[in-house]
């Protein structure tokens, strides 16, 4: 559905139904987003297998293909993997060719990691390992023996081949839009991969995969915004792509323009604007299941749609990459179009706190005092301390609105990837057990989050002279003063968790084979299994 021109309170729209501004909407046009690469799971056996590569797995050390019949394709493969020099540590692949004696062309070994150690996560390597190989050797389908057993969390074929899955298309993914040329369209020869199992086990590998191809499907449109340049995804344009994406997925879809957010007392959201050309967008969109909710939950995104660092200016190399402020709010719309598929019995509620913090003649100077929705002031001494002035408007707004928890997602602050590096969120909580349930979907999502501290002793560093609360406290501790920062807005009385994602929201190196550099979709996988297993009563 298209963008509709509004009063200048909000575009409000139940996607489907019609609804909102009178005047005829215009047409949106979505961007050519990265398409997903077919995966499925089929009855048939490994070693009949017409494809032009078949995936079989290796645990270090073994020195034979693991979980592959008896037979000669075995007795085959066996002898080439004691001939080689061949270790089977996570990641790492063997390419093998049948000479023409077995149905398939190629043999491609997974390496598994040490027995002992075998998890969803090895699977999920192997799976991206094996997709890129294959790639490399322009192989247009592969097909996947089924994975050995012994998985130690997770365990079942539903799970297993969901991981397989998950490796395979998240490993294939790459953004091309902006290529030219043959580089527009040779990213990868595949086309198209299949998980071989028995007919009794093919019901719960389906769902496996179908659950797989649900979270890649969500997961690579959060990476395709972020990884979008500023100059091309703006506030406006963001606005405009979520109400298109809304109108599919079947969501409502509110979005606020300046005057709306001054009509909301947003005044610590409008202060991070001043400084752009690019006027602000907050987006509020809106899940609801069939029958009675058991639950309201709102996911609140920071959107940065471009972060300077405004008038405490970042280097020119911190710069490069700031187009990823946007992730905490990619992430969210992401995850709410992912819901039309999960079907949670949850009612959520999305916010998109779209902006950009730019140094123009306008924009908020160290020193100056902002009034939030809430009527708390805030001194702001750090204008790079941007997000969380952002943030504090709409914890603000939602605090009020009746929900049963309430989770943020940003990219906030450097000091969580000193703290846990570039591939762990930092969670952060006033209710144990959130927290322990979103730790647990993380788990289950293979995503890693670590649990950290709200120190009241440091809420110190946060007194202002001249105002309620100042923006930045001292050097050390900046994730956990941003987080005690946030807190001042929603309270203690509703169950809250801050995901501070810096540092997986987008990645310099790969790490593994299925998180390519560049935009991850950190949390999408995540917040969808959370909501998935979310249960009536806590």
């Amino acid at each position: 559905m298209a963008a509709r021109r509004a009063p200048a309170k909000s575009r409000t729209h139940p996607a489907g139904k019609g609804g909102g501004s009178k005047s005829a909407p215009s047409p949106v046009t979505l961007p050519p987003f990265t398409r997903l690469l077919k995966f499925a799971a089929s009855r048939g056996a490994p070693a009949s297998a017409r494809t032009d590569a078949l995936v079989l797995y290796a645990f270090a050390g073994a020195r034979e293909a693991a979980g592959l019949p008896s037979g000669k394709l075995k007795e085959h493969v066996d002898g080439l993997i004691r001939s080689e020099a061949f270790r089977a540590r996570r990641g790492e692949t063997l390419l093998l060719h049948t000479g023409g004696n077995f149905a398939p062309r190629r043999i491609i070994v997974a390496g598994l990691g040490l027995r002992e150690e075998y998890d969803l996560d090895a699977l999920r390597q192997a799976g991206a390992a094996a997709a890129l190989r294959a790639a490399g050797c322009s192989a247009r389908g592969i097909a996947y023996a089924q994975p050995p057993d012994g998985v130690r969390k997770g365990p079942g074929l539903r799970e297993s081949g969901r991981a397989v899955a998950e490796g395979f298309l998240h490993g294939t993914y790459r953004m091309r839009k902006y290529f030219t040329g043959e580089k527009r369209t040779d990213g990868t020869s595949l086309r198209s991969a299949e998980l071989l199992v028995s007919a009794q086990d093919l019901p719960a590998a389906r769902e496996g995969v179908r659950r797989a191809v649900v979270m890649a499907g969500s997961n690579h449109l959060a990476r395709d915004l972020v990884n979008e340049p500023a100059m091309s995804l703006t506030p406006k344009v963001m606005a405009s792509y979520a109400s298109a994406l809304a109108a599919r997925a079947g969501l409502e879809c509110t979005i606020r323009d300046e005057k709306g957010l001054e009509e909301l007392g947003m005044g610590a959201f409008l202060g991070v604007s001043r400084g752009s050309h690019q006027p602000p967008r907050l987006i509020h969109l809106v899940y609801r299941p069939e029958g009675k909710p058991l639950r309201k939950v709102a996911l609140i995104g920071k959107g940065l749609t471009f972060d300077s660092g405004g008038l405490s200016l970042k280097t020119a190399t911190g710069m490069e990459t700031m187009k990823l402020d946007k992730a905490g709010a990619s992430t969210v719309l992401a995850t709410m179009v992912g819901l039309r598929e999960v079907k949670p019995q949850v009612e959520v509620h999305g916010f998109m706190g779209m902006t950009e913090n730019m140094p123009g003649g306008s924009a908020i100077k160290p020193g100056d005092v902002l009034r939030t929705c809430g009527g708390k002031t805030i001194e702001v001494l750090n204008t790079d301390a941007e997000g969380r002035l952002v943030l504090a408007d709409i914890l603000c707004h939602v605090k009020g609105m009746g929900m049963d928890e309430v989770i943020d997602l940003a990219t906030l602050t450097g000091a969580c990837v000193v703290a846990l590096g570039p591939l762990s969120a930092g969670l952060f909580s006033t209710d144990k057990s959130l927290a322990d349930r979103l730790m647990a979907a993380a788990d289950e999502a293979g995503e890693k989050m670590w649990a950290m501290p709200l120190y009241e002793e440091y809420k110190d560093q946060l007194r202002s002279e001249i105002a309620d609360v100042k923006n930045t406290g001292d050097r050390y501790g900046g994730a956990i003063t941003a987080a005690l920062f946030l807190r001042e807005f929603i309270g203690k009385e509703i169950p809250w968790a801050h995901l501070d994602i810096a540092g997986p929201a987008f990645i310099e190196a790969m790490p593994h084979p299925y998180m390519r550099k560049g935009a991850t979709g950190a949390g999408v996988r995540t917040l969808l299994t959370y909501l998935a297993n979310l249960p009536s009563k806590l």
